[in-house]
C-alpha cells in the first residue's frame, strides 16, 4: 500500500430522506423513512405488484437551470448536485477560468453508475417509434451512458486528472471511492471528487426486479416495507439519489487547514464468480473484501468497532452478510442498516452510505435501524435498532455487494 494518507474533506448528497448531506443525515438521526407510495402516472397505469418507492425528497431540477436539467438524465442531475456540494463543504470555490483552488491536472472524478440512464432511453424509444427520428434528441447517447454522471462532474469541475465511471451494479458507489483513493495514492491526482448516482425508478426496472422476487411488496405500509435483518423482510425498496466525497492528499488537506471528517485507511474489492445475481453461500467474496480491508489499513478485526451493512432487506442477503461478518470481524462490532429508511440507491448506495459512515465515526453516533421489530435469529449480530447509540468509534467498516458478485468494504478511521 502506498504510505500516501487519504482524507475525506466534504461530504455532499441527495437523498429520499434529504436534498443535501446535513438534512439526510439528520433524518437518519430522527429515524424518519424515505419510502412512500409512488406517485408517477405510471403506476396505476401499467399492472406492477410494486407501488412504493424511496424517490428524492427534492427535485433535482428545481436546484439545477431549466435549460440544463434538459441536457441531463436523472442520474446526471443527482451527481452533479452531490458533487458540488461536497465540493463547496471542502472548502472550494467553483472554478473559473481565472481562478480554481485545485489544478486541473492534479483533480480527478470517480463516480459510479450501475445502470446510469435508462429512463431517457426509454423515453427516446417512445419518442422514435410515436413520432419517428426527428423527435430524438441528439443528446440521447450523452444522457444514458454509465459515464454520464462522472464525466458531467469532470466537466463541470474541470477535472484533467482522469474521470472514472465504475459500473458494479450495487457496489458502484463504493468502488468509486476506492478508486479514488487509488488516484492519490497512485500519484496521479491530489484530490479526487468520488461517490456514486442512480436515478432508475421506472416500470421496467422495478418490473424486472419484482420478476427476480427481490423486492417489497408491502404496498400498504411504505414506511414499514424496508427491514433489514427483521424476520419479517420480504424483499428491499427501490429508491434513487447520489453521494459524493472529496478525497484529499493528507498533507494537502493539513497544510489549507481544511476540516477533515475521517481518514480512508483502506478497502477490499473481491468478486465471487459465483452467480450474477446471489452472493456466494459462504460468503467468500464479501469475507475477503472486508479481512483486505482490515489488513491495508494496518489494523486488527478487533479494531474495527462498527459496520454499516449492505443489508438491502432480502431473505437471504441479510443473512449471508450476517455470517461473513462475523467470520471476518466477529461479533463485537455495533451494526446499522440505512437502506431501511433510505431504500436502495443501487450504484449511488455505498456512497451515500459511506458519508453515513463517516458522519458517524466525526459525530460518535450510530443510526437505528428502522423497523427492526423481531430480529432474525440466525442474525448473531448487535444491531442497532430503536435509539441512535452513541459510541466512541477508531474504525468502521462500510459493506458494498452488488449483482455480478462485486464486493467492496471500505474501512474509515477516525481522523
Amino acid at each position: 500500500m502506498s504510505n500516501i494518507d487519504v482524507v475525506i474533506t466534504g461530504l455532499g448528497a441527495t437523498t429520499p430522506l434529504g436534498g443535501d448531506a446535513p438534512s439526510t443525515w439528520d433524518a437518519l438521526l430522527a429515524g424518519r423513512s424515505g419510502v412512500r407510495r409512488l406517485e408517477a402516472d405510471w403506476i396505476d397505469e401499467v399492472d406492477l405488484p410494486v407501488k412504493i418507492g424511496a424517490v428524492l425528497a427534492e427535485e433535482p431540477t428545481e436546484k439545477i437551470p431549466r435549460v440544463q436539467a434538459r441536457r441531463l438524465d436523472r442520474c446526471e442531475q443527482v451527481a452533479l448536485l452531490a458533487a458540488r456540494e461536497a465540493w463547496a463543504d471542502a472548502g472550494f470555490q467553483p472554478p473559473t477560468e481565472e481562478s480554481q483552488d485545485v489544478e486541473p491536472e492534479r483533480l480527478g472524478v470517480s463516480i459510479g453508475s450501475g445502470i446510469g440512464g435508462p429512463v431517457t432511453m426509454l423515453k427516446q424509444d417512445d419518442l422514435l417509434e410515436q413520432h419517428g427520428i426527428r423527435k430524438v434528441s441528439p443528446l440521447t447517447v450523452p444522457m444514458l451512458m454509465p459515464n454520464g454522471p462522472a464525466a458531467h462532474v469532470g466537466i463541470d469541475l474541470k477535472a484533467r486528472a482522469g474521470v472514472h465511471s465504475p459500473a458494479s451494479a450495487c457496489a458502484s458507489g463504493a468502488e468509486g471511492i476506492a478508486v479514488g483513493v487509488q488516484m492519490i495514492q497512485s500519484g496521479r491526482a491530489d484530490v479526487v471528487i468520488a461517490g456514486g448516482a442512480e436515478a432508475c425508478i421506472a416500470p421496467i426496472t422495478i418490473a424486472g426486479f419484482a420478476q427476480a422476487r427481490t423486492v417489497s411488496t408491502r404496498n400498504d405500509e411504505p414506511e414499514r416495507a424496508s427491514r433489514p435483518f427483521d424476520t419479517d423482510r420480504d424483499g428491499f425498496v427501490l429508491g434513487e439519489g447520489a453521494g459524493a466525497v472529496v478525497l484529499e492528499r493528507a498533507d494537502r488537506a493539513a497544510a489549507r487547514g481544511a476540516r477533515v471528517y475521517a481518514r480512508l485507511g483502506g478497502y477490499g474489492i473481491t468478486s465471487d464468480a459465483y452467480h450474477i445475481t446471489g452472493n456466494h453461500p459462504d460468503g467468500v467474496g464479501q469475507i475477503a473484501a472486508m479481512e483486505n480491508a482490515i489488513r491495508m489499513a494496518g489494523l486488527t478485526a478487533s479494531d474495527v468497532g462498527h459496520v454499516n451493512a449492505h443489508a438491502t432487506s432480502t431473505v437471504v442477503g441479510d443473512v449471508g452478510e450476517a455470517a461473513a461478518i462475523r467470520k471476518a470481524i466477529g461479533d463485537h462490532p455495533v451494526v446499522t442498516a440505512p437502506k431501511s429508511a433510505l431504500g436502495h440507491l443501487v450504484g449511488g448506495a455505498g456512497a451515500v452510505e459511506s458519508i453515513v459512515t463517516i458522519l458517524s465515526i466525526y459525530h460518535g453516533i450510530v443510526p437505528a435501524t428502522l423497523n427492526l421489530e423481531n430480529q432474525d435469529p440466525k442474525v448473531e449480530l448487535d444491531v442497532v435498532s430503536g435509539e441512535p447509540r452513541k459510541i466512541d468509534l477508531t474504525a468502521a467498516i462500510s459493506n458494498s455487494f452488488g449483482f455480478g458478485g462485486h464486493n467492496t468494504a471500505l474501512l474509515f478511521t477516525k481522523a
